[in-house]
């Protein structure tokens, strides 16, 4: 697990998944639209930044490194997750599917995680056995992650842009 000190990039990005699952969690256990719709745009702004910082930075780093293949799924992962994201924050609550958009959603994300840090010979693994350097990687990730959470909060964040669809 990512500490203050801990810039090792894969640390870093399993920290955003753990943040990610908590929030997941609250969403299931929270009641009322108003409730909802924070922990949703938390949800949506969490990952808006982690692709973001995974594409601009991680994932270049990784290529020629680890397996093209699993790269390759990860953008598209990403891009589907992207799709529902851009849906989740433009919609609200009470509408009709607006949960089930939530769940799926989530869904997608416990399945990205998988294989990224758990499933044997997993993109972490890969990384970690690669020559990158993944504390200077966790530095460049830290520093564009706090630029984007500063954005977040001023003038707010974009829609996800999909990259593969």
């Amino acid at each position: 697990m990512a500490t203050q000190t801990d810039t090792d990039a894969t640390h870093i990005l399993e920290a955003d998944h753990r943040k990610v699952e908590d929030l997941f969690g609250q969403y299931e256990k929270a009641s009322g639209i108003e409730r909802k719709r924070s922990i949703a745009e938390k949800i949506c702004n969490e990952l808006k930044i982690h692709t973001m910082i995974e594409e601009e930075i991680f994932y270049p780093a990784l290529e020629g490194k680890i397996e093209e293949s699993l790269l390759k799924e990860a953008y598209v992962e990403h891009d589907g997750a992207k799709v529902l994201v851009n849906d989740i924050a433009a919609g609200s609550p009470d509408e009709e599917f607006y949960d089930a958009k939530v769940l799926v959603l989530k869904e997608q994300i416990e399945h990205h995680v998988r294989e990224e840090e758990k499933m044997q010979g997993n993109m972490f693994q890969q990384a970690r056995a690669s020559d990158v350097d993944l504390d200077a990687l966790g530095e460049q990730l830290l520093a564009r992650k706090k630029e984007l959470k500063a954005q977040a909060e001023t003038s707010g964040l974009p829609p996800a842009k999909v990259a593969t669809l």
